[in-house]
């Protein structure tokens, strides 16, 4: 894995036909959330990452927008993912095209961009490296993606109260973690079961699977969505 610091360095990774892959592991494991995203992504498929984890530590501005962020039990996270020797988890893999680097960069604008090489399930390595959606230390996205500014910071968290993004002691957004999970099922067992054992909240300790079984996770399945979000958040 290495760091891609800009849409230039992601840009770099594309192939001859001028497309740069993008491995899903949250809202994108359902191809149509990700078409919701990427209108003209190609070539979806399944994969595989090593030595990474899911995790849900991403305090995110977009649930506010959406009505669908609650700050008073903290339910405000998102999924990113970290370094994590050991660990596998099933992703999904397509392609965009260049063109498309500079709004993905502006969307996904507090991540870490790695260059990751997803696996077959037999496996394989691909043959093109893909681009992976991992955490910032809040210093470094400060100084690195606001560039210092705190008026920068403010316009993209500042308004929802959030000083922090990246936090151990947030909970999982429940309509986004239904879909993340309805995702999973739905590109098949092994997908579904890696997404429970595989994704952990800030303590790095509790999976999915067990914060499903507390008393704060047990009804996120029956989670009602709001209208205007069951086609993005549908799984």
């Amino acid at each position: 894995m290495r760091e891609l610091q800009d849409a230039d360095a992601i840009v770099s990774l594309a192939n001859d036909a001028g497309q740069i892959s993008i491995c899903g592991f949250g809202s994108l494991l359902s191809e149509k959330s990700a078409r919701s995203t990427f209108p003209n992504l190609q070539n979806f498929r399944v994969g595989i990452l090593r030595d990474l984890r899911r995790v849900f530590i991403h305090a995110t501005p977009v649930f506010f927008d959406r009505g669908i962020a609650n700050l008073d039990t903290k339910e405000i996270s998102s999924v990113c993912v970290e370094p994590c020797k050991g660990e596998s988890i099933i992703v999904t893999v397509f392609e965009i095209f260049t063109s498309e680097v500079p709004a993905f960069v502006e969307r996904e604008h507090e991540f870490r961009f790695l260059a990751v090489t997803p696996l077959h399930k037999d496996g394989r390595p691909y043959s093109q490296q893909a681009v992976v959606c991992s955490k910032y230390s809040d210093e470094e996205y400060r100084r690195i993606r606001c560039k210092g500014s705190e008026a920068e910071f403010n316009r993209r968290y500042g308004r929802h109260k959030i000083q922090k993004v990246y936090r151990d002691d947030i909970l999982p957004c429940r309509v986004y973690l239904r879909h993340c999970i309805l995702a999973s099922k739905n590109l098949g067992p092994d997908a579904y079961e890696n997404f429970l054992d595989h994704s952990y909240l800030g303590d790095r300790t509790t999976t999915i699977r067990k914060y499903l079984e507390s008393p704060i996770g047990r009804g996120i399945m029956d989670e009602v969505v709001p209208a205007s979000l069951r086609d993005r958040y549908g799984g």
